[in-house]
């Protein structure tokens, strides 16, 4: 089922990153983009951009829902750690009131 979110929600997009044998590993490059319903891309990579580490291999980053459709988000890492995964939310339209 896709998540959806009200327009104007901060959410929190997050990944875990493991080895072939499962245990948590911290990759040598963390980005992530995220893509809202207008095209825009925002491309942000761990100890340069607002990326949060929590703890070995977890990390996350915080989008501002500030548009209503459907937004794509994508982690993948280089080097040690190599991986990659996209996930989407929707952001309904808030009601007139």
């Amino acid at each position: 089922m896709a998540r959806k979110f009200g327009l104007g929600s901060l959410l929190r997009v997050s990944v875990k990153f493991t080895d072939l044998d499962g245990d948590s590993v911290d990759p040598t490059v963390v980005k992530l983009s995220h893509r809202d319903p207008s095209l825009n891309v925002t491309h942000l990579v761990y100890g340069v951009d607002a990326i949060v580490k929590e703890t070995t291999g977890v990390y996350y980053f915080d989008i501002d829902a500030d548009e209503a459709g459907v937004w794509y988000y994508r982690w993948w890492s280089t080097g040690t750690g190599q991986a990659a995964t996209e996930k989407s939310f929707t952001v309904l339209a808030a009601l007139a009131v």
